[in-house]
């Protein structure tokens, strides 16, 4: 058979060969530059309180995408990445008032230690998979919990815990932001860019090697072991990159909250966490925004803006799970695109009978 191209064949997929994007990574692409911009340049005009929420939301995204990345391309189900969280916030709390470190460095920092806490949590587990790594996660969590109720955050004293015991805590120094990013607007911009950072971290870590080694794993264990797949050492991976990405989180919701208390978190927050990432979507990064716009946006908008009690969102996320878990898997992320697309081809035909003429062919 003769192989070689015609000229025009030849050119084509020559032409094609060169362009550095095909239209699905390009349409893409556009669709982060768009989202990036409406969240940079739009939503911090809308006012204080929402520029407050949207911070939120942007922290916990880069929570629940490491818990994403954990269950969705691992298929390890931890409810610990609130621990992780915690111990993010207390490390960058602690770090903070000890050390005068550049506010990037200290966001590093944090986040190793956190990674290096999250695989002494992840090496015991690693033999156990489903309801049982589940639970040890979950008791994880719970331990920390109590650790912190005993030590409570530092506020700027000496010693380990940097805590002092005084009756007034208006004259301590909150938690330092970066130099750049002090007011409120300027600091959820940072936000932002640093969360940027993290999903594309995520992204390079899904299209490459360990990303095609966490999909064997989570097909089949065996299957991986077969194909020369070092599940030990890309478990140890996922838990490592997950727990510096709460490390981060934790260490950027310390600045924003100024002086953290024990009381903002609790064990069963692990559940919720875990209940929205998979309402949101554990197979796309698309997911972890959902997510983080569903633990803290509608609270908010429940609360503050509609004046009805945020307790409500429980039975939200309830009903959101029962839906994922039975007729969509993929979450929002995937299952809201296709039923607009059914949507919009329905709505298409029905113009098409309206008209006479039919729906044209695509």
């Amino acid at each position: 058979m003769d192989t070689t191209p015609t000229p025009g064949r030849g050119a084509a997929a020559a032409a094609r060969a060169a362009l550095p994007l095909d239209r699905g990574t390009l349409v893409r692409v556009v669709a982060i530059v768009v989202f990036l911009a409406i969240a940079l340049v739009f939503l911090p005009t809308i006012g204080s309180d929402w520029t407050t929420t949207f911070t939120s939301v942007a922290i916990y995204s880069v929570i629940t995408l490491g818990l994403g990345i954990l269950y969705g391309r691992v298929g390890l189900i931890s409810l610990g990445q609130v621990a992780l969280l915690v111990v993010g916030v207390w490390t960058g709390t602690r770090l903070n008032y000890a050390l005068d470190l550049p506010f990037p460095i200290l966001l590093f920092v944090t986040g190793a230690i956190t990674c290096v806490v999250g695989v002494l949590i992840g090496l015991p587990a690693l033999r156990l998979s489903g309801l049982h790594l589940a639970l040890i996660t979950l008791m994880a969590a719970g331990a920390v919990n109590v650790v912190l109720v005993a030590i409570n955050f530092p506020n700027g004293g000496g010693g380990f815990t940097g805590r002092t015991d005084t009756p007034d805590l208006s004259g301590l120094e909150p938690v330092r932001r970066p130099s750049i990013a002090e007011g409120d607007t300027a600091y959820y911009r940072y936000v932002v860019i640093v969360a940027a950072v993290m999903f594309l971290v995520a992204l390079l870590h899904v299209r490459g090697k360990p990303g095609r080694a966490w999909a064997a794993i989570r097909e089949s264990e065996p299957a991986a072991l077969a194909a020369g797949v070092n599940i030990v050492f890309y478990k140890l991976w996922a838990f490592a990159l997950a727990s510096f990405m709460a490390g981060v989180a934790g260490c950027l919701l310390a600045a924003q909250v100024g002086q953290p208390t024990a009381q903002s978190f609790q064990t069963q927050d692990s559940l919720t966490l875990l209940a929205v990432t998979l309402i949101g979507g554990i197979y796309s990064l698309w997911g972890a925004v959902v997510a983080g716009c569903f633990s803290q946006l509608l609270p908010f908008l429940f609360q503050v803006q509609w004046g009805i009690n945020p307790n409500f969102v429980l039975i939200l996320f309830g009903a959101g799970l029962l839906q994922v878990l039975l007729t969509a898997p993929g979450g929002l992320a995937q299952q809201f695109p296709k039923d607009m697309a059914n949507l919009g081809r329905l709505v298409w035909r029905g113009l098409g009978k309206v008209t006479g003429g039919g729906a044209p062919s695509t």
